[in-house]
């Protein structure tokens, strides 16, 4: 069952915590969350994205927003989830969910600005690309 809201295009990746995921505390390390972060965002992109628009646009962050709620350790199932949100003119709001089965571990809202993957200067997000994230 999805943990994503239900009018959108979520996507979802499970996986197991390794050994190179864990700090000197021995749980995973903050900067892991944030690197799941754009993993996950970049798998949910080119699921849906046909390679004309992925080969002329590119995505920068333009900022981060994370809460630690909980900690993961090795062997842990981990399970992200993320979907689109608010989105005007060049900038989007993309959710990231991080679960440990039922349990929350952290949240992440990160603000990223579409460019043009020639020139990086910023491009308004088309109509055709806001249809890939929203379900109709």
């Amino acid at each position: 069952m999805s943990k994503a809201p239900a009018d959108k295009v979520s996507f979802e990746h499970t996986f197991k915590v390794t050994l190179q995921h864990i700090d000197n505390l021995n749980h995973v390390n903050n900067v892991v969350y944030l690197q799941w972060v754009f993993e996950v965002s970049g798998m949910h992109w080119n699921s849906l994205v046909p390679d004309k628009i992925k080969n002329e646009s590119a995505w920068i962050v333009l900022r981060h927003e994370i809460d630690y709620l909980a900690q993961a350790y090795v062997n842990d199932t981990i399970t992200l989830y993320t979907w689109i949100g608010e989105t005007h003119g060049v900038k989007s709001i993309r959710y990231v969910h991080i679960y440990r089965e039922e349990k929350l571990l952290a949240t992440c809202k990160t603000t990223w600005c579409l460019t043009d993957a020639n020139t990086l200067k910023p491009k308004r997000i088309r109509e055709d690309i806001l249809k890939l994230f929203t379900k109709n």
